[in-house]
This record gives structure tokens, C-alpha cells and sequence, in this order.
């Protein structure tokens, strides 16, 4: 047999449809978009979005396939607009997801940011809560106990950036001037770093800001490094974990500051979604069904307890959840003999916050927080997905992760459904039934393989050799009408 080489060939001036690739698709995104299809998505987006597109001009990028575009962005771990349009423009399975055949052009991320900033965020609200009401109507929304809690995501914005926020010199530019009133005449690199670490307090958010994301906070992140960052905060129903409402503040907003605005986004998502599933119940009784689109689980008209880490404890938080009606279990931190002078209304609240904690339904609560509340961050802004934004100013990022959460709810309906909720768990299902069946085939032939073994001379205790044991022989006390061998 002759070596074959690679040849410069003309394209076919034809293309017959037997020859055109065609992939068999993902089982996942097939799921997935039969999902969607069968709730109407395509058609409520589209409804949403008619407002803000022309009667005449050439067709946009499809409302549905935008979104599409998005989920695809949290279950590929994918955080940027760019990649998401690689990645499409890469895969036949998820350009079939999208509905796109080869003869049409994949969007690119041009495409998408300009369909981004064309839609406002009332609109991806709308379609956080669609997402919401799908999960309701499967019985994974209650509302009536939520879990609160927060986490940095680095901004797109850099550090050497920052400029003073009266006059807009740089920082770079301030130290020199600092290092020349020092008498310092010509200030070198490693002077004006030396001045640089022997200043205390330097950095502060009140003086300086990044004129390029001025939304952008001087934060110290969870690894200790300093960075400019945002706050993202989350409300999940501690049911299920279903994500219930997303707030994004300053990255050096504290919780008891930030836990309003979240609380309010979840009831109001709460309320629009138990209207919604009215609306559906009274609609199926006047035509006589059978409730078909009932939901499996009622959802709670309000919402009546919070748990929360210890971040989120004060005495004027408690009374203010105390005002609204919330149960709250909180975590408290160690402060050491508190002193409730004129204070006794706190002093009822946080030992009943105490007490509740410390109880069993407290205890299970916050073992249920470690993993209904960290793990959507785990997921969602790790560092194999969104941990780092691309995009800049509040109500631009907001959009992006209010569908990246949405994602997040759709896969918690997939597994629900379909005993997956990300694409890439199908890959591990094979390994891990081969693994068991090896640790089943491991075990019996070590149960195979065991035998008692005496040693010379024994009375009543034995030798008795383990297959675990490698060879040596473990001396066990065992009576001698238990040993089936003869040996004894």
C-alpha cells in the first residue's frame, strides 16, 4: 500500500443533500429545546420583544435564538459573548439547538451585544421569571423559606486605571506628586513604590473611581487579592434551590445593606409567578379540563422565613424582618457580652433568632444553606464559567446574569425531568457505571478468593487471611465450630 499525501483540491461547484454533514445531535439540548418548544418560549419572547424592532428593515437575530445563545453561555461554562459565538459557529448540535441549518450564518458576538443593548432588562426579567414559571408549574417553587447570600464577581476594569474622583489625575500621577513633595526630585519606579507601601488607607472607593466602570468597586476578594469588583446577590427557595430573584450592587456593599433589594425581587417574583399559575388555573376551569398545567406544589403567597450566614446579623435587620413578617435564621458571630441597655426590643429579637437557630429545624437549615446557597456560585461564577464579567455598567451585567441564572433554573427542571441538568453530566454516567461494575466484580472474587487458613497448632484462635490483607496473616479470635474448614 502506497502513502497517501495531502492534495490541493477545487470545491465542488454542487452540494447534493445527501452530502451535507448532518450532526445527530445532543441528547441534552434535544430535551432541552422540546422543553421549550412545547411552553410556548419562542412565542412569549417574541411577544416581549416586538416593541423594540421596526415594522420594515431586514430580520434581526431571533429573540428566541438570542436567549438560546445565553443558556448555551452557563451550561458550556462559557462567560464571554465571543466565545458563546465560537462556539456556535463550531458545533452542529448547538447550532441545531438554535435551529440553524449550514446554509445560514451563526450569530457572532457583534450580533449579540448589539441585541443585548437593543433590549432592555425589564425584558430579560420577563423572561427570568418564564423560567420561574416552568419550574413552578413542576412543582420546584414553594417561596415560603429562602436562603440570601452574596459573591464577588470581578469586573471588567483594571486597577492602574483609577483616577481621582475631584480632579481626575491618575494614581500613578498622584504618587509622583507625592514623592516630590517628599523631596524626591525625580522619583524612580522603585521610590514611588516604596512611598506606595508605606501609605495607610490607600485606595479608598470615596476618592478614587474607574472612569471606565465607574459601578466598579475597590473590593478585596474571597482569595485575599484586591480587585475592582461587583456583588451579586441571590434569593433561592430552599426547597429545591430554584433561584427565586438576583440583585447586583458595589462590590463593597455590605449584606445588611444589599438584602432589601433582594428580598423585594424575590417576592415580586414570587407574586408574578403564583399570578401567572392563577390566571392558568381559572382559565383551565372555565373551559372544564382537568387542570392540566396545575402546579405539583402551591406557591407561598408571601414569604415567611430567611435564612441568611452570619454576614447579614444586626439588631436593625432583625427588626426590620421582624416588621415584615419573616422568620429569620440567621447565623450569629461571636461578639462577645453584648450590652442591652434601652434595647430590649433587639435584645427579644436576636435571642429568639438564637434559639431558632440552635434547634433542629435551624441546624437543618443551615446544612441545606452550604448547599442550596454556595452551590449555584460553584456553578455560575467559578473559574470555568462567569467569575470574571466581560461587560460593564450595572444594567449591561444584570442582563447577562439574570439569564445565566435562568440557565441555572433550567437545568434544575432537566434533572428534575430527565435525571440531568447539565450537558456534560451524560459524560460521566458511563464511567461511573463501569466503576461500580468493577468494584462489583472486585468484591466477588475477593469473596471468592477469602479462606480461612489455621495455624499449626490452634486450639481456638485462628489465623484468618483476608484478601485485603496482602499475604499476611491477621490473627482474629474466632471460635472453632464458626470455621467451616477442616484445618482446626
Amino acid at each position: 500500500m502506497t502513502m497517501g499525501s495531502k492534495e490541493d483540491e477545487q470545491a465542488g461547484l454542487f452540494v447534493t443533500y445527501k452530502d451535507v454533514p448532518r450532526s445527530a445531535g445532543h441528547p441534552f439540548y434535544d430535551a432541552l429545546e422540546g422543553i421549550l418548544r412545547k411552553n410556548g418560549f419562542d412565542y412569549f419572547v417574541e411577544r416581549e420583544c416586538e416593541r423594540f424592532y421596526s415594522g420594515r428593515g431586514r430580520p434581526s437575530l431571533a429573540p428566541g435564538v438570542y436567549f438560546r445563545c445565553l443558556f448555551i453561555g452557563y451550561f458550556e461554562g462559557i462567560d464571554s459573548e465571543r466565545g458563546i459565538a465560537w462556539q456556535v459557529a463550531d458545533s452542529l448540535s448547538l447550532r441545531e439547538f438554535l435551529g440553524l441549518g449550514l446554509t445560514k450564518t451563526p450569530p457572532d458576538h457583534t450580533t449579540l451585544g448589539r441585541t443585548r443593548r437593543r433590549l432592555d432588562l425589564e425584558v430579560h426579567d420577563r423572561v427570568f421569571n418564564w423560567v420561574l414559571t416552568q419550574l413552578a408549574r413542576a412543582g420546584l417553587v414553594r417561596g415560603k423559606t429562602i436562603g440570601i447570600d452574596g459573591s464577588d464577581l470581578e469586573a471588567n476594569a483594571a486597577l492602574r486605571t483609577l483616577v481621582r474622583r475631584e480632579d481626575g489625575v491618575s494614581y500613578q500621577d498622584y504618587l509622583v506628586e507625592l514623592a516630590k513633595a517628599e523631596g524626591i526630585e525625580e522619583p524612580t519606579r522603585e521610590d514611588i513604590a516604596r512611598l506606595d507601601r508605606k501609605r495607610p488607607k490607600k485606595g479608598s472607593n470615596k476618592l478614587w473611581v474607574n472612569p471606565h466602570e465607574p459601578d466598579a468597586q475597590v473590593t478585596k476578594m474571597k482569595d485575599g487579592s484586591t480587585h475592582m469588583a461587583h456583588k451579586v446577590e441571590h434569593a433561592v427557595d430552599m426547597h429545591e434551590g430554584a433561584i427565586l430573584g438576583v440583585t447586583l450592587h458595589g462590590g463593597t456593599t455590605h449584606d445588611t445593606q444589599s438584602v432589601d433589594a433582594t428580598l423585594e425581587a424575590a417576592q415580586a417574583n414570587l407574586s408574578e409567578v403564583r399570578e401567572t399559575l392563577e390566571t392558568e388555573r381559572n382559565d383551565d376551569d372555565s373551559d372544564d379540563d382537568d387542570e392540566p398545567g396545575s402546579p405539583a406544589v402551591e406557591v407561598a403567597e408571601r414569604i415567611e422565613e430567611a435564612v441568611m450566614d452570619k454576614g447579614y446579623h444586626s439588631n436593625h435587620k432583625l427588626c426590620d424582618l421582624d416588621e415584615d413578617g419573616i422568620r429569620t435564621y440567621i447565623a450569629e458571630p461571636k461578639r462577645g457580652r453584648r450590652n442591652w441597655k434601652n434595647k430590649q426590643v433587639e435584645k427579644k429579637l436576636v435571642y429568639a433568632n438564637r434559639r431558632r437557630v440552635k434547634g433542629r429545624r435551624g441546624r437543618h437549615l443551615m446544612r441545606q444553606r452550604g448547599e442550596l446557597l454556595e452551590r449555584p456560585f460553584a456553578h455560575m461564577y467559578g473559574p470555568t464559567s462567569m467569575g470574571r464579567t466581560h461587560l460593564r455598567r450595572h444594567d449591561n451585567i444584570l442582563k447577562r446574569v439574570l439569564i445565566h441564572n435562568a440557565g441555572y433554573n433550567l437545568g434544575l427542571l432537566m434533572r428534575k425531568t430527565f435525571g440531568v441538568g447539565t450537558p456534560r453530566s451524560l459524560q460521566g454516567r458511563l464511567a461511573a457505571f463501569f466503576s461500580l461494575l468493577m468494584v462489583l466484580v472486585d468484591l466477588v472474587r475477593a469473596c471468592i478468593s477469602a479462606r480461612v487458613v489455621a495455624r499449626p497448632g490452634c486450639d481456638r484462635d485462628c489465623a484468618v487471611r483476608r484478601p485485603w490483607s496482602r499475604g499476611r496473616e491477621i490473627t482474629s479470635t474466632v471460635p472453632r465450630k464458626l470455621l467451616s474448614t477442616p484445618a482446626c
